[in-house]
C-alpha cells in the first residue's frame, strides 16, 4: 500500500469516525430534548399550565362506552323500554331530519315502507305502523340501526350514537301520528277535528 493510499485510508477513518460520533451526539440529544414534565408550569399557555385538557372526541382509557343504555341500547342485556336521552323539540327536530336523510329512502318519510329505494324495485321494509313494530322496544329500533337487520345494513359507522336515539324518537312519533285514537287526542285537536 502507498502512502497516498495510507492517507487516504487515515482520513476516511477519521470520517467515519467523527459521522458515527455525530449520530451518537444527535440521539442522545434527542432523548435529552427540553420538555415539559407533569404539571410543571408553562409561559408558552395563556393559562400557565404545561398540562392541555383533553381534545372533544378523544376516548380516554377508562372512559369507553360503559353506559350500556345509551351505547347498546341495552339494559341488563334485555332491549330498553325507554329512551337514555331527555326528549324535547330539539331531539324529535334532530330525529326526523336524520330519519329523512337516512331512513326514508326505505321506509318513507310516514315509515309505511313505500319508500323510493321500494318504487325502484327492491324489497319493502316492514310498516313501522304494524302492531308488532308498535310493541316492540325502543332498544329493538337502536339496535337495528346499529347493527341492521335482514336487507338493511349496518348504520353505525354513518349514524351516531346520539342521533340514532333522535331517530328512535322520532319513529315512536310517527307511529303515535298514525295510530292515535280520536279520544286519546287533547281536546283542543278533538274540537278542530269535529
Amino acid at each position: 500500500m502507498t502512502i497516498a493510499h495510507r492517507r487516504l485510508a487515515a482520513l476516511l477513518g477519521a470520517a467515519l469516525l467523527l459521522i458515527g460520533t455525530a449520530g451518537c451526539e444527535l440521539r442522545q440529544a434527542m432523548y435529552d430534548q427540553e420538555k415539559y414534565e407533569p404539571l410543571e408550569a408553562s409561559a408558552f399557555f395563556a393559562d400557565g399550565q404545561s398540562f392541555r385538557p383533553q381534545v372533544d372526541g378523544t376516548v380516554a382509557r377508562g372512559q369507553l362506552m360503559l353506559d350500556e343504555h345509551f351505547y347498546q341500547g341495552k339494559i341488563q342485556d334485555q332491549l330498553a323500554e325507554t329512551l337514555p336521552v331527555a326528549v324535547d323539540r330539539p331531539l324529535l327536530e334532530r330525529g326526523q331530519e336524520r330519519y329523512n336523510i337516512f331512513c326514508a329512502p326505505c321506509h318513507d318519510k310516514t315509515g309505511a315502507g313505500n319508500g323510493m329505494i321500494v318504487q325502484r324495485g327492491l324489497k319493502p321494509p316492514p310498516s313501522f305502523h304494524q302492531e308488532r313494530l308498535r310493541e316492540m322496544p325502543v332498544g329493538h329500533f337502536y339496535d337495528v340501526i346499529t347493527n341492521g337487520f335482514g336487507v338493511m345494513y349496518s348504520y353505525a359507522s354513518r349514524i351516531s350514537v346520539a342521533d340514532r336515539w333522535a331517530i328512535v324518537a322520532y319513529i315512536k312519533v310517527l307511529q303515535l301520528s298514525q295510530n292515535l285514537e280520536f279520544d286519546q287526542l287533547p281536546a283542543e285537536d278533538q274540537r278542530q277535528l269535529q
